[in-house]
């Protein structure tokens, strides 16, 4: 049943992975100040990717200083963030493993403390957030594009654009927060253009074999079930991405939306027509048999993100063992410390109630 796990997948651009586990992107406040890669950071990804992780993504990187969304932040907004992502790209190969940096802005998500006020596709009387200007809106693209060509100069295999859990991305997706009145507003076509120029972008300056994904949330955030079906499906028809990455919090869960009762979640976009693109999904898979189980059901690869921070080697492990099930919970601080994870990393789990004893 978990053979199929380690079948090499093939993508439309670029290198395939060796399995079909992908590091989910993974807040994880343990770089420098000025978004530059620390040492924790460094060992915490090159230990996933010794793991046996078919690719090794990054955390949210930041696509401008005005994006950070989180203290401890890794950055690709600027070429002094070069050295550091030079060094993690080359040492996840060494390891074995694919390399993406996922390219991130948290829009009116970012904390005051740390950017001032924030931006946002509209003004937002909640968290103080000022609109963008239309050639901000255009600036905040290019700095995605711009961003993506930083990642490659590093070498990393790729990238991956978060339009998901509410950051910018999806802020412009979402009618409750994008009350836009110029290009970037109004109709679907609309909100979902600077993801769509995003992608454009990153096509035509980035080399032919450089990989390219896209994360998306269905739900939530203001969100709309039926619009981001429509969403994915326009961007799996234009074969410009390589994966599409759905943030489903819980790969078994019902949708919120009662027109979409009597199905699954994820069945909203693993039925949707893709042609050469793979789809990933993530949420709460925390066993071999479920990592197997999506697979049936038409994922292509499955991303882990709480069952990799238990198990750095989590694919070996499977490997090994088809009945594997990660770690009861709570775990110990040694335990994640044996796992890789500093102590700013430790700290931030043991916020996620019952986590951490």
């Amino acid at each position: 049943m978990t053979d199929l796990l380690f079948a090499p997948l093939s993508f439309r651009h670029g290198p395939a992975m060796k399995n079909r586990f992908m590091l989910a992107p993974l807040t994880n406040l343990q770089s420098h100040a000025d978004g530059t890669l620390s040492d924790d950071e460094f060992r915490w990804l090159t230990y996933r990717a010794q793991g046996g992780f078919g690719l090794t993504m990054t955390c949210a990187a930041h696509v401008q200083a005005v994006g950070q969304g989180f203290p401890g932040q890794l950055g690709v907004f600027s070429d002094a963030h070069l050295p550091g992502l030079t060094r993690l790209a080359s040492a996840i190969r060494a390891a074995g493993s694919l390399s993406s940096a996922q390219l991130h802005h948290a829009g009116m998500r970012s904390p005051t403390d740390l950017v001032g006020q924030p931006v946002a596709p509209s003004d937002d009387a909640e968290t103080g957030a000022r609109a963008l200007s239309t050639a901000e809106v255009e600036q905040l693209i290019e700095d995605f594009i711009t961003a993506a060509v930083r990642a490659q100069t590093a070498g990393f295999d790729g990238v991956e654009i978060h339009g998901a859990h509410g950051y910018i991305l999806a802020q412009f997706l979402s009618p409750e927060t994008n009350r836009r009145t110029d290009r970037f507003g109004g109709s679907l076509e609309n909100r979902m253009a600077p993801i769509l120029e995003i992608i454009a972008g990153i096509r035509a300056r980035c080399r032919p074999d450089f990989q390219l994904g896209l994360r998306l949330s269905p739900e939530r955030f203001g969100l709309v079930l039926g619009e981001m079906i429509e969403v994915a499906r326009t961007i799996l028809a234009t074969q410009d991405i390589d994966f599409l990455d759905m943030s489903l919090w819980d790969v078994d869960k019902a949708p919120n939306d009662p027109a979409f009762a009597g199905r699954s979640l994820m069945s909203c976009f693993t039925e949707l027509p893709r042609g050469d693109v793979r789809l990933g999904v993530a949420g709460k898979i925390t066993s071999a048999a479920g990592a197997a189980r999506m697979l049936a059901q038409g994922a292509d690869f499955v991303l882990l993100g709480r069952a990799a921070i238990l198990h750095h080697d989590f694919p070996e492990r499977v490997k090994q063992d088809p009945g594997f099930v990660q770690a009861g919970l709570p775990v110990t601080r040694a335990h994640l410390e044996a796992e890789g994870l500093g102590p700013k990393f430790v700290e931030y789990m043991s916020t996620w109630k019952g986590f951490v004893e």
